[in-house]
């Protein structure tokens, strides 16, 4: 087991990224970024979180014995979350670590995290839960990982298992990882079980079909059956149709919303990125009908050379 890990580890990466001038993402993300990565190609491909490299124009890779190397932007995947980087030059001495799966793992199994970089380092935490999950940036998927206790600098951080297989990549800190409201500091991790079908889509064209989806630009937190809107992002479609922070969302195109699961699979129901979407909304004391005209989040992100 330690064989193992100590393997694992040592194809673990930093990941150091600047976003592009103007990029729309450095309001909520910042223009410098910093995380982590893992080898999972014979080539080098770097799997990591995908909003460390959105709208990225530079991107270093650190290995753990202090080497920084170039790299490129292979693939982002809107839908699962997951980002492609490969090294500009050959990251030497660093072998692939096997992909694992989240399958058979139980309540409480000892997990190793690892952080990359010059100050990399590896934690043990425990699995607490696998669910759905849904982020307030419209964004869901069927089944996460949740571990506890947390570590500190997750974006990218790779999760394994005791045979040094990966698991998932880092992309949260969360404050109930044990869900139902019951309160356990811990990490949100993306199972790598979801890249497995479109690993090969991701590196030929840069994304995948799931991607290509509405988007209407609202952050939004749910609580008891309540969706109410926290944020509008500049220049989308949710502030053109006068939307704002505040709002409660009752319904979209009739079907009333009570979590933000039941919001986004309507929404994405929508066979066009860019269809008209109905919005019943309580804004303030009256309930308004908007028509939002939504757009394909891929079509206004900038995408950085490679992708």
């Amino acid at each position: 087991m330690i064989e193992a890990l100590t393997q694992a580890h040592a194809a673990v990466v930093g990941v150091q990224v600047r976003a592009a001038e103007g990029a729309r993402s450095a309001d909520t993300l910042g223009r410098e970024r910093a995380g982590s990565g893992v080898v999972i190609g014979p080539d080098g491909l770097v799997l990591t979180i995908g909003y460390l490299m959105l709208e990225a124009d530079n991107i270093q890779l650190v290995t753990q014995d202090g080497r920084t190397v170039p790299a490129r932007p292979v693939a982002y995947d809107l839908a699962t979350g997951f980002g492609l980087l490969r090294p500009v030059l050959p990251l030497r001495g660093v072998r692939p670590v096997p992909l694992g799966s989240v399958d058979g793992l139980k309540q409480g199994d000892a997990l190793m995290a690892a952080i990359g970089g010059t100050e990399g380092d590896v934690a043990m935490t425990h699995l607490v839960n696998t669910r759905p999950f849904s982020g307030y940036w419209e964004y869901h998927i069927e089944s996460a990982v949740f571990t506890s206790p947390p570590i500190g600098n997750h974006s990218g951080a790779p999760l394994f298992n005791q045979r040094g297989e990966l698991l998932g990549i880092g992309s949260l800190f969360v404050g109930d990882a044990l869900g139902d409201g019951r309160r356990l500091p811990g990490n949100m991790f993306v199972p790598v079980d979801l890249l497995k079908p479109i690993l090969a889509e991701l590196q030929q064209n840069g994304t995948t079909r799931a991607s290509r989806r509405p988007w209407l630009g609202v952050s939004s937190t749910e609580q008891g059956g309540r969706v109410q809107v926290v944020r509008i992002a500049p220049d989308s479609p949710a502030q053109a149709a006068g939307l704002e922070p505040g709002d409660v969302l009752l319904a979209i195109d009739g079907t009333r919303i009570d979590s933000l699961e039941t919001f986004y699979k309507r929404l994405w129901q929508h066979a066009n990125p860019d269809d008209e979407v109905q919005l019943t909304v309580l804004q303030g004391s009256t309930i308004r009908q908007f028509t939002i005209k939504a757009v394909d989040r891929m079509t206004v992100i900038r995408k950085p050379g490679g992708i």
